[in-house]
């Protein structure tokens, strides 16, 4: 009898490896070859499609546009080098770096725990009051917490970060336009936006810039005593919250009587209506937005903050990226 047990055994284990084989493996086989097969199909249509005569002759249709294209994106990279994207700091940890803290509790009570952050100029450790009182009127606590004074230097400071983000949105927002332009022109198949659209930019020679708008941000920040709990106010200096603070700080110095109070302050609204004042034209060579409907247009300091010039509807034009380019980098020479 127990060699009979011991045999059914034997015959059921061959039943079901018999089974698994003839079946589970099959199975399991197609459900890979399922998964592989698009993906070697895909890649082969790819490369026939790059190395099609029609994909060559639309390269070289939009030569032009991609070269320009790179060359704003090379101009994106300078404007990312050459500008301030920083105003004030947070006087709570301007001597942390001075200190090491660690938690030396026992490990049976040690806990993680929030932790204040002390080091960073953009944070303002304060009570949770502050903290409350900062979401409240953000751009009243910026200024007062993280030292951005109602004076010329301070707005000069404020302009010239209004003025990186305002280039740099506008640059990037630029680039996206073009980019979207070359991949209608080409009109790819949709399996290469789909799944080879960064290998599609390079086939065409289009360079894609890494650069992002750095908008800077300042915390208030509250930590308990225990560091059982904390909250935050972040502000992000977007260009509504620059805006904000211009409009602000030329209230306060207008207040006091000073001159630069009685100038315009370089806010989107302004450089809107500098634009349409110019007809949406370079000053310089006269090209135009009608002609060439993704051309980038700047407003420029005739004679620059650095140098004296004020926000003035007088001292403000239209250039177009090229021509503000050719006069930044001038200025930068002198």
């Amino acid at each position: 009898m127990p060699y009979l047990i011991g045999f059914g055994i034997v015959i059921v284990a061959i039943a079901l490896i018999v089974t698994f084989w003839y079946i589970t493996v099959p199975v399991v086989l197609l459900a890979v070859l399922a998964w592989v097969t698009p993906k070697v199909v895909r890649r082969v249509m790819k490369k026939r499609y790059f190395a099609s005569e029609a994909f060559a002759a639309h390269k070289a249709e939009i030569a032009g546009l991609t070269a320009e294209h790179n060359e704003v994106t090379q101009y994106v990279d300078e404007i990312r080098q050459r500008g301030s994207f920083e105003i004030g700091a947070s006087a709570t940890g301007r001597h942390a770096h001075l200190a090491k803290f660690e938690n030396t509790s026992a490990h049976n009570y040690k806990r993680e725990r929030n932790v204040a952050e002390y080091a960073a100029s953009n944070v303002h450790n304060c009570s949770l009051q502050v903290v409350r009182n900062a979401a409240g009127n953000p751009i009243k606590y910026v200024t007062k917490y993280f030292d951005i004074k109602a004076n010329e230097e301070s707005l000069a400071d404020v302009e010239a970060l209004g003025e990186s983000i305002a280039s740099l949105e506008a640059a990037i927002e630029n680039l996206a336009v073009r980019e979207s332009q070359i991949v209608g022109m080409v009109n790819p198949p949709a399996f290469i936006m789909k799944y080879y659209a960064d290998e599609f930019m390079d086939q065409v020679g289009v360079e894609l810039s890494p650069v992002f708008v750095p908008y800077p941000e300042y915390r208030f920040e509250y930590v308990s005593a225990g560091g059982n709990s904390s909250q935050r106010t972040v502000i992000k200096m977007d260009t509504a919250t620059i805006d904000a603070i211009v409009e602000f700080l030329g209230q306060s110095i207008k207040f006091r009587q000073s001159a630069a109070g009685q100038r315009a302050l370089m806010t989107a609204k302004l450089r809107t209506f500098i634009k349409d004042r110019d007809g949406w034209q370079c000053r310089t060579c006269a090209a135009s937005v009608r002609v060439e409907p993704n051309l980038l247009l700047e407003v420029d300091h005739i004679m620059p903050i650095s140098r004296g010039g004020l926000t003035q509807e007088g001292n403000l034009q239209t250039l177009c990226w090229r021509c503000n380019r050719a006069k930044s980098n001038k200025v930068f020479a002198a």
